[in-house]
């Protein structure tokens, strides 16, 4: 057996937990403080998502206007429908139909590219806070809610109502490592067959790993995707001038860019992402996001093609 093989038959024998922890460049755990921090600033920020977001399909949803009936003794007055009473000149009320539930899922890059920031909050902090607001917001809708790693970590989580396993998984996330490699395209063909019935997908990446647009787009043909796009500054606009050899951090890779020029060509993901009927948002880690995060779920209230 060579070393590698049995590298990895000891891997399989060890434990998530052993398996994170053995990861290099891993940092320690999380220490408690920090953790209660967290944990309030993302019920915080699920309030604030919360408030007025009733009709948005990505946070579950209340109930369809079906049609109008003539109406019936014993029926409630605040179910008239004005509008056809003042055309018929007869009393109507409204009809609803209560809407299904579906599974949100969280794709979370946990690659080394998130962590790496020139600011002192990283797109992964970022991208960590984010998931947690939204995943509160969902359940308190009632809406089951799954966590997907998306880097060489095992976190799996599949939908649930459990509100203390969701916040214990969100809480072992927050430790990362600088040299762990992007797996989002693989991540999501494992998880497309398992999905049986249409789900809510939201992933909240710096989009780095080649053809995970790609995988986005298919990934909408059959469920409701939604991409939050984190960016550091550094990557629009790079310091002084002339060309710049760098290398990516979770892939070793070696580029050539251009001082004061993108490193992403950003209009050619943001144009696959539109065509291939994803929702996206852009959050610059420099600049406030929580009135566009909120701006763009609540208009994402086009619940008809879910049900």
């Amino acid at each position: 057996m060579s070393g590698d093989d049995h590298s990895g038959a000891s891997s399989r024998g060890m434990s998530i937990r052993e398996r994170e922890a053995a990861l290099p460049g891993m940092l320690p755990n999380i220490e408690p403080s920090a953790a209660r921090k967290f944990v309030v600033a993302i019920k915080r920020l699920a309030d604030d998502l919360t408030y007025g977001l009733d009709g948005s399909r990505f946070l579950g949803s209340g109930i369809d206007y079906v049609q109008s009936r003539q109406y019936i003794a014993g029926d409630p007055v605040k179910s008239i429908d004005w509008r056809v009473t003042a055309r018929t000149s007869k009393y109507y009320i409204k009809q609803y139909e209560a809407q299904r539930r579906f599974p949100a899922w969280f794709l979370v890059d946990t690659s080394a590219s998130m962590v790496v920031s020139s600011l002192a909050r990283s797109k992964y902090e970022t991208a960590l806070q984010v998931a947690g607001g939204l995943a509160l917001a969902c359940l308190d809708r009632t809406s089951p809610v799954g966590v997907l790693g998306c880097g060489a970590r095992d976190v799996h989580i599949k939908p649930s109502l459990a509100k203390d396993q969701v916040m214990q998984w969100l809480l072992r996330l927050r430790r990362h490592s600088f040299t762990e490699p992007t797996q989002m395209v693989r991540r999501i063909r494992e998880l497309r067959p398992t999905l049986a019935a249409r789900s809510i997908i939201v992933i909240l990446s710096d989009l780095h790993e080649p053809g995970a647009v790609h995988s986005a787009a298919l990934l909408a043909q059959q469920h409701e995707v939604a991409v939050i796009q984190f960016q550091d500054p550094a990557e629009i606009m790079l310091p002084g001038a002339g060309f710049l050899r760098a290398k990516e951090a979770e892939s070793g890779r070696d580029f050539v860019a251009r001082g004061k020029r993108g490193m992403m060509n950003q209009e050619k993901i943001e144009h696959e992402l539109r065509r291939g009927g994803v929702d996206h948002l852009l959050i610059r880690t420099d600049r406030p996001y929580l009135q566009r995060l909120r701006h763009f779920f609540r208009s994402r209230g086009i619940s008809g093609g879910a049900r």
